[in-house]
């Protein structure tokens, strides 16, 4: 039984690293429908209807809507409140530093590194 879950965790991370890999070569609006038409293959395969319900009505706004200007603005947009947070956490951290508290100072580095790195993941983004 053990075996056949490892299988199936591991048939899993292969397929979705190869559909990352696929979908990685198309860029904008492309690469959003293949990776949505991924994960309705995967809720097909998993019998989830109501993911499988909502990927479908994904796909379709998708179809109806997106345009590549469209995903850019977006991308923009989320990379100017990732900005912000990392101002946040900055702020967060030099006032942890001044009350001199190395348990909240450390938190609050942690915080401040994954802020940054969800910015950097967002510019990333917004360069392809």
């Amino acid at each position: 039984m053990q075996n056949k879950v490892i299988t199936a965790v591991t048939l899993s991370l292969l397929l979705t690293l190869s559909a990352t890999t696929q979908a990685a070569q198309l860029t904008g609006c492309e690469a959003k429908k293949e990776e949505i038409k991924t994960q309705i293959k995967y809720a097909k395969e998993y019998g989830n209807t109501h993911r499988l319900a909502g990927l479908e009505t994904a796909l379709q706004k998708v179809n109806e809507y997106c345009t590549d200007d469209s995903l850019r603005v977006e991308q923009k947009e989320k990379t100017a409140e990732k900005e912000e947070k990392v101002a946040e956490r900055e702020q967060e951290l030099n006032e942890a530093k001044e009350k001199g508290n190395t348990d909240k100072i450390e938190k609050k580095e942690r915080k401040l590194q994954e802020a940054i790195d969800e910015l950097n993941e967002a510019q990333n983004e917004l360069l392809r």
